[in-house]
């Protein structure tokens, strides 16, 4: 059976729909690649891909895309509310079917490489591809954001690159590659414009400040909206369930008379995931998958 892996490449774009379609385009122009799903959003200048593919072809549409990104996107000229060091901010690929972790580490360390060699790009290796314990962790490796790293990758010998020069490159900045489990990216936002708020929740929340295991979260401002947001990524769902963060957010901003307008998935998400919070919220008894139409039909 054939292999897939995922890739969900996080681009430093959100305003220019022409930018985003090029870059699409080079994905598309792939044999056995299928761009399953593309998001993007205006406040924090971000667009986020779904690609599927045999490690092959993904290798070629991802580097593609990293290029046209580089071409399109100046850092210099870059505003938005998300962390980010680069045009192409962040490369994580994803076991799906008749792969490993492992093979997605090679294919990261691979993909990181041509980008340093090929388009003079520095590249750190972060999850399970990271080569330092230090760099396991997304945040970590995009301390300072961008302007930050700027000085920083030329000063700081804790932040050389895994892969390229070792300074940022002029217009898309640095880029981080890695290999991880699927999680989901997920937001809630609140009907207020009280960024403390926002930030008090997600540190309360979050896995490194005591909170819920395998969840990562930071408090946002989404200005043209005039609200603020609790931003999400659950790593492992199945410990640390969609259901279970939502309702401690509720409770939280219910406590300080702020309501939660809506929430959002960014992305896709597991089957299994939305299944278990249909099974919370309705109190479903004795509900089995197997009373699930879809799976059974492609069974």
């Amino acid at each position: 059976m054939d292999k897939i892996i995922e890739c969900v490449p996080n681009f430093s774009e959100g305003r220019r729909p022409e930018v985003l379609e090029a870059i699409m385009n080079e994905i598309k122009a792939v044999e056995g690649v299928r761009l399953l799903d593309h998001t993007h959003d205006f406040d924090h200048n971000r667009a986020v891909f779904t690609l599927v593919g045999a490690p092959e072809p993904m290798k070629k549409a991802v580097f593609s895309a990293v290029a046209k990104a580089a071409e399109l996107i100046d850092m210099e000229k870059h505003s938005g509310e998300h962390p980010r060091i680069g045009a192409t901010d962040v490369v994580p690929f994803i076991p799906i079917k008749n792969t490993s972790i492992d093979e997605c580490i090679t294919l990261a360390r691979e993909v990181g490489k041509e980008i340093g060699d090929k388009l003079g790009i520095p590249v750190y290796l972060y999850e399970y591809a990271a080569t330092r314990e230090d760099r396991r962790n997304l945040a970590k490796v995009r301390n300072g954001q961008y302007e930050g790293l700027k000085v920083a990758i030329q000063t700081d010998p804790n932040r050389k690159p895994d892969f390229g020069p070792e300074k940022l490159h002029p217009s898309a900045g640095a880029t981080v590659v890695g290999a991880r489990m699927p999680l989901i990216a997920y937001n809630v936002n609140l009907d207020t414009d009280d960024i403390e708020l926002a930030k008090y929740i997600a540190k309360t929340i979050r896995e490194k400040d005591g909170g819920f295991k395998n969840v990562k979260a930071l408090g946002l401002e989404i200005k043209e909206r005039g609200i603020v947001q609790v931003s999400m990524n659950l790593t492992n769902y199945q410990v640390t369930p969609i259901y279970k963060v939502y309702d401690r957010i509720s409770e939280m901003a219910k406590a300080a008379n702020v309501k939660v307008l809506e929430s959002e998935v960014i992305g896709l998400l597991p089957l299994s995931s939305m299944v278990e919070c249909a099974k919370y919220y309705l109190k479903a008894v004795d509900f089995k998958d197997e009373q699930l139409l879809e799976p059974r039909i492609w069974e």
